[in-house]
């Protein structure tokens, strides 16, 4: 790891993880309000890659620091109410600043670190796993019993809604691309896995269920993908729709939806947050105690030093990182 004090930075060149530069971070001293954390880790969600091409529907000024989220330990704070103190191991999230040595934060920028996490692991937790609850409980209304989808099961929110699904008591079907992202899939509790390279999901899906289709369906993926959920749906199914992983948004084709009886709902766990402070804080509170409950976990496909950013992104971009890659800050 670096021991110098550095931040993955994009100045003024929006032209993919080649514009991401590692450049010095000047601390300034904290103003009230604020804490000062040391970052352990931090982790690569694909937005992250999208801000790099100006892409992502959230577009900060130039110069900015990329990662949406980390964790790592209070070292100063300056806000007498917030409920951390130095010494306290933290996740942090926020859209920017998480691929440096130290973060500059307010208290609601923070939560406990779970405890049954390492640091890469909990650098990995937040985003996907909010997620894959905001999707699951929140939106989708999974019930004890019924049977989930989910596209994309390798990856980072993919492994997570595997994982917690069946830690809400639904029978999960895995579908992903290669055989070694099924493996995580597999490794998460998925009870049936789909290789959709090898076989045509939806028919595998209506196989497996004996007709019925998937109560609910998660879509990271996007694409034809999405299109092709609307045939292997239930009556009054939920497909939920949490982004594009396959660079495009599928076309909803509203005859299917209305001879399916479905709903196609869109998530942004983050947004629901911020647009409801209660409503996130208490989401957060929930999904920590089934976390540590139930032990569930995210799978990290591979750990990079700071100054390889770029190189992570471009693994990313190439869609050959399986489970989720980590950014080891201060091991």
């Amino acid at each position: 790891m670096t021991d110098k004090l550095a931040s993955a930075t994009i100045c003024h060149d929006l032209s993919g993880p080649n514009g991401v530069k590692l450049e010095p971070q000047h601390l300034k001293s904290l103003e009230t309000g604020q804490l000062r954390v040391r970052l352990k880790a931090a982790a690569l969600n694909f937005p992250d890659l999208l801000m790099t091409y100006g892409k992502y529907q959230f577009k900060p000024e130039l110069p900015f620091t990329l990662g949406m989220e980390g964790v790592g330990i209070v070292e100063e704070t300056m806000d007498p109410t917030a409920p951390y103190k130095v010494g306290d191991a933290v996740l942090y999230k926020s859209k920017t600043g998480a691929f440096a040595t130290y973060a500059t934060v307010t208290a609601s920028q923070l939560e406990p670190m779970p405890k049954n996490l390492s640091f890469a692991e909990a650098a990995a937790f937040s985003v996907t796993f909010l997620t894959a609850y905001v999707s699951l409980v929140e939106r989708g209304k999974l019930r004890d019993g019924e049977t989930l989808l989910v596209l994309g099961a390798g990856g980072g929110v993919g492994q997570a809604t595997v994982a917690l699904g069946k830690a809400l008591g639904a029978t999960v079907i895995a579908a992903a691309s290669s055989a070694e992202k099924l493996a995580i899939a597999k490794e998460s509790g998925a009870d049936h896995l789909i290789n959709y390279r090898e076989d045509a999901f939806p028919e595998r899906v209506q196989e497996i269920t004996k007709g019925k289709g998937a109560d609910v369906i998660l879509d990271p993926v996007g694409g034809s993908f999405f299109e092709r959920s609307l045939d292997c749906i239930a009556w009054s199914g939920r497909l939920l729709v949490a982004g594009f992983a396959s660079g495009e948004f599928g076309v909803l084709k509203t005859d299917l939806a209305v001879k399916k009886g479905c709903a196609v709902i869109g998530v942004r766990a983050g947004e629901f947050g911020r647009r409801d402070p209660e409503a996130g804080e208490r989401v957060r509170i929930a999904l920590r105690k089934i976390v540590e409950e139930k032990n569930l976990k995210p799978i990290i496909g591979k750990s990079w030093p700071l100054e390889r950013i770029s190189d992570a992104l471009r693994a990313m971009e190439r869609r050959d990182a399986t489970g989720k890659q980590v950014i080891l800050i201060d091991d």
